[in-house]
């Protein structure tokens, strides 16, 4: 679609992203996905790029958040808490280090910090003489929310720092799993110092994968609202009013950087890291200092095959210049500093519409409801049809047909959804029920009691059950009888050649005579894979 008018698509899309800024930062109820968000964002970018005398003071690329939520106290920050630019393939970073050095000299020297981008909430601590006296959101960037009291709850906060060479044992066993910082091979180099009048720690409250499956597990059970993902989960449990609900949250922190300080401080990143460490501070212990651009790029490559392997949500690399002279010198275009950026992995969640749920006859009767959604990319897959797991899930969910759901898809595992987006319903959603007979041979499904399946009690004789069994019966971790998939399977059971799977051990070329899609060669090789079996 053209959009011959450049202020009216500008306009256009500055509107939706306010909205969507809203939504995401004081709502904690985003109605897209973080792609679609960073595609709008990077349109508006580029037609201000083109139209420059079209760039409003309030544009959305001049800002990092959203405005404040009016339920909690305003929060204005020292110094700005700016957000990253993006870098979404290999070029961008390429592109981002040539601009770096272009600025900084070709032959200066950099070394760089890295480590995994966090998707949770950022929020910045305030310590005098020591103690913990405010934390608040980044909110706008400029101005954030007061939420002191809800950050007290978060036990990896430390609400007194501690002293110069006293580890915290905490730190030193790594009861939080992430609270390292380095080992005995660590690259950063100690800075002696005093415990500051006055810092300000900036870093992010986030949740760990499986707390969050067992918060909305909890939640879902109670029947209330569940959240999308662990970054909303975080945020909403941090913004709540009581926090007593807080408290009951599984939440924690990571520190990354620093704001305002009065008092000695080291120079560079990487030794800011290992001083908040010492302060008991937890760190991100996978964040590396690299003396290359190569190595930079190994290590973005080495974390995208291994995103799986981290115990929360990371939605990309961060890159920073380590040396805080050089960040001075670089300093800052617009919202984002020109001496850092986010390489962003591609998108494990997006939201699509369901148009409709079928239910599946497995092997064993159980009866699993699945979704068909419309078409979406999902990291590079194009994904179609979703588990839905069972009855129940769906009913604690509130899923109906017609919604709008977010949907989730993480290394090999099958995509599924976690939830409907509320934010979309227009009224024209169904609720849905399991059916009360099996749709392939309409016996009357059957529930154990304390179970959460449904099933189909005719075992030996529903084709679909038959249908599963030979599948299953055929495959690699099986009999590994090559040339029989569910085609085929569907096949011999409509036509009544297989009635139970030691049918398959009958089959002679002669079955096949006149069936389309066996030729003489493909008989040969499935009559080849079947005596093979019975050794």
């Amino acid at each position: 679609m053209s959009h011959p008018d450049p202020a009216e698509r500008i306009a256009q899309l500055s509107e939706q992203l306010h909205l969507h800024n809203y939504r995401y930062h004081v709502l904690d109820d985003p109605i897209i996905s973080d792609a679609e968000y960073d595609a709008l964002l990077r349109e508006l970018r580029a037609l201000e790029e083109a139209y420059p005398q079209l760039i409003s003071p309030d544009s959305p690329t001049r800002r990092v958040g959203a405005a404040p939520s009016e339920k909690f106290v305003k929060v204005r920050h020292p110094a700005p808490m700016l957000s990253l630019g993006n870098a979404f393939d290999e070029a961008g970073l390429y592109a981002w280090h040539k601009r770096v050095t272009k600025l900084l000299g070709e032959a200066t020297p950099i070394t760089f910090m890295v480590e995994p981008k966090i998707d949770g909430l950022a929020i910045a601590l305030t310590y005098q003489d020591g103690r913990f006296v405010r934390g608040a959101t980044r909110g706008d960037g400029l101005i954030g929310e007061d939420v002191t009291a809800n950050l007290r709850t978060i036990p990896s906060i430390p609400l007194t720092l501690q002293g110069q060479g006293q580890e915290d044992e905490r730190q030193k066993t790594k009861d939080d799993g992430s609270s390292d910082g380095g080992d005995e091979n660590s690259p950063f180099v100690l800075h002696p110092s005093s415990i500051p009048t006055s810092i300000e720690v900036r870093g992010e409250v986030y949740m760990r994968i499986a707390d969050f499956e067992a918060l909305n597990q909890r939640l879902a059970s109670a029947n209330e609202r569940v959240a999308a993902n662990p970054r909303n989960a975080a945020a909403g449990s941090l913004r709540q009013k009581d926090p007593n609900i807080t408290a009951g949250r599984p939440l924690r922190f990571f520190a990354y950087a620093i704001g305002p300080v009065e008092g000695d401080w080291p120079r560079t990143q990487s030794e800011t890291l290992q001083q908040l460490r010492l302060l008991g501070f937890p760190i991100n212990r996978d964040a590396r200092r690299l003396n290359s651009f190569d190595e930079v790029i190994a290590y973005c490559k080495e974390w995208m095959a291994r995103r799986a392997d981290l115990d929360y949500e990371a939605d990309g690399i961060v890159v920073k210049i380590d040396s805080f002279a050089q960040q001075e010198e670089l300093g800052v275009v617009g919202r984002d500093p020109r001496w850092a950026i986010a390489y962003k992995f591609p998108a494990r969640e997006a939201i699509s519409k369901l148009v409709e749920i079928v239910v599946n006859v497995g092997r064993t009767g159980v009866i699993t409801p699945n979704a068909v959604i419309e078409p979406v990319n999902i990291g590079g897959v194009i994904v179609r049809n979703v588990s839905l797991h069972n009855a129940d899930y769906i009913s604690e969910r509130d899923i109906r047909v017609g919604d709008y759901v977010t949907v989730k898809r993480a290394g090999d595992v099958i995509p599924y959804i976690i939830g409907p987006v509320l934010g979309r319903r227009d009224g024209s959603e169904q609720p849905w029920h399991m059916p009360e007979r099996c749709p392939a041979c309409d016996t009357p499904l059957e529930r154990i009691d304390g179970e959460v399946a449904y099933r189909c009690p005719n075992f030996g004789i529903c084709p679909a059950q038959l249908v599963r069994r030979i599948e299953h019966f055929v495959s690699r971790g099986a009999m590994d009888i090559t040339g029989i998939g569910e085609k085929q399977a569907q096949l011999f059971v409509e036509t009544g050649l297989v009635k139970d799977v030691a049918d398959l051990y009958l089959l002679q070329a002669e079955t096949f005579k006149d069936m389309e899609g066996f030729a003489e060669k493909r008989i040969a090789n499935l009559l080849e894979a079947l005596t093979a079996a019975k050794n």
